[in-house]
């Protein structure tokens, strides 16, 4: 299917961060250190949002989402979450400036005052786009990889596989001349991503590193990186624990999907800002590494993939076309197809039915904090020693508006918090109708009448 007898009704996007400090990640459980963005990456984003506007938000682009407002951000078309972990406000600072690009500053933001003064936002018309910040204690869905026994487990059976272990001999001399690069860092195939990302932060922030580095070594080091990074985040099954980032943001991005496909629902543009590993879970869910479009390689900082809904002539049912652009390696989003079970895309046929998506994807996508409890084997990070007692006798389950589950806490107190209206509304009711009498001596409850519609008893909610 082709763009000429299609329209885009609506995106989703899945966006890495922007250039950043030093980091360090676990190789086993991806704990991950605090790191800050630099203004580097802040540029990146915000080309990046500029680039999604040309191409989306556009009115002579063929790409643009019909009904989107261009001028002015509006709340109920737009949704931003962005992951609020590891690494710290790198991925909620890359999110504010990639809308910075996207809904920039515009003199139509502003208000007229009873006495007729004309006030415009500040900054010459800032659009201040409410972006959510997902905690992973909270909201497992963008980073459902920490806190999981059971995806470390598979890391370490993946570090110890022949595969591996050969791929470890056969880099030994490499990584040898590497260590005095490296400013002590433990050379070793399992802890290839932080030798490679130290190298590259230091290439690009640090002169003398950059000089003194062998032109190869980078490109070299970033090779196993891969390597290392793509046999961790991937499965060969699509629910596999190693395709976890990717199961983990599913949820919601299918509710993105349906919710664009409803036109009843104004939801146009969906933005989940993220590390790179949901990218790389991803390429290998909807196949568009096995079949050639894409290496199994790491994202570049910034990088990005669109999934456009669509419309086509003549065809009730939506489509989903994959679209990446691999930070400033790539000038443009360039559509990619997909193969997954139920639907092989071509060249020619990039677009996935969306009931095809839904009935391959829906099934692993992890959905709940209780489900993530079960799959990665946690019984007590993230509240799952009170959703593992709780659901011996299957109580009502509170979710998040994104169909992943409230933590143990925030359920807590809504509990509560419905248990004091609740009786809070009774007690003023009964006080009311003369039930309940308070003084200084304590109180006293009137006994009605048998069968009166007073009593608390017959009361109809």
């Amino acid at each position: 299917m082709s763009t000429s007898n299609s329209d885009v009704i609506g995106i989703v996007v899945v966006a890495r961060h922007g250039d950043r400090q030093g980091f360090y990640q676990d190789p086993d459980a991806y704990t991950a250190s605090a790191t800050s963005i630099t203004p580097l990456g802040e540029q990146q984003e915000f080309e990046l949002g500029s680039l999604i506007r040309s191409q989306y938000l556009t009115s002579s682009s063929p790409s643009f989402i019909r009904n989107i407002s261009t001028g002015l951000f509006d709340q109920t078309q737009v949704a931003v979450r962005a992951d609020a972990g590891g690494e710290g406000g790198v991925i909620f600072d890359s999110a504010v400036a990639l809308l910075q690009g996207l809904f920039p500053a515009t003199r139509l933001s502003n208000t007229t005052l009873a006495n007729g003064q004309v006030v415009t936002s500040p900054l010459g018309g800032y659009q201040y786009v409410p972006i959510e910040s997902v905690e992973p204690n909270q909201d497992v869905s963008l980073e459902g990889y920490t806190s999981c026994n059971t995806f470390a487990k598979r890391n370490n059976a993946f570090y110890d596989s022949p595969e591996f272990l050969a791929k470890a001999k056969e880099s030994e001399s490499f990584l040898e001349q590497l260590q005095p690069h490296l400013d002590g860092r433990n050379a070793t195939l399992e802890n290839m991503w932080n030798i490679f990302d130290y190298m590259n932060v230091q290439s690009i922030h640090n002169k003398t590193f950059a000089d003194n580095l062998p032109p190869t070594f980078l490109a070299q080091a970033r090779a196993l990186a891969n390597y290392h990074e793509y046999g961790v985040f991937t499965d060969n099954t699509l629910g596999g624990i190693g395709n976890i980032a990717g199961t983990a943001i599913m949820p919601s991005l299918l509710t993105a999907f349906q919710r664009i496909a409803n036109q009843s629902d104004p939801l146009k543009l969906h933005y989940s800002a993220t590390a790179y590993k949901p990218l790389l879970s991803l390429f290998n869910m909807t196949g568009v590494v096995a079949n050639g479009e894409l290496p199994a390689a790491i994202v570049n900082y910034a990088a990005g993939i669109v999934f456009e809904v669509r419309r086509t002539a003549g065809s009730s049912e939506p489509v989903i076309r994959f679209t990446f652009k691999n930070g400033t390696d790539d000038a443009t989003f360039k559509p990619h197809p997909m193969s997954f079970p139920g639907f092989t895309g071509t060249p020619d046929n990039t677009d996935a039915p969306l009931s095809a998506f839904v009935n391959a994807f829906a099934p692993v996508g992890i959905n709940t904090t209780l489900q993530w409890c079960n799959v990665c084997n946690q019984t007590s990070a993230r509240g799952c020693a009170a959703l593992l007692a709780g659901s011996a006798g299957q109580p009502f389950q509170v979710t998040s508006p994104h169909g992943h589950a409230v933590s143990p806490v925030g359920a807590g107190f809504i509990g509560a918090g419905v248990t004091i209206v609740v009786m809070s509304a009774l007690v003023a009711l009964a006080l009311a109708v003369g039930l309940l009498s308070l003084g200084k001596k304590g109180r006293k409850v009137s006994r009605p009448e048998q069968g009166s519609e007073s009593s608390i008893q017959n009361l109809k909610f």
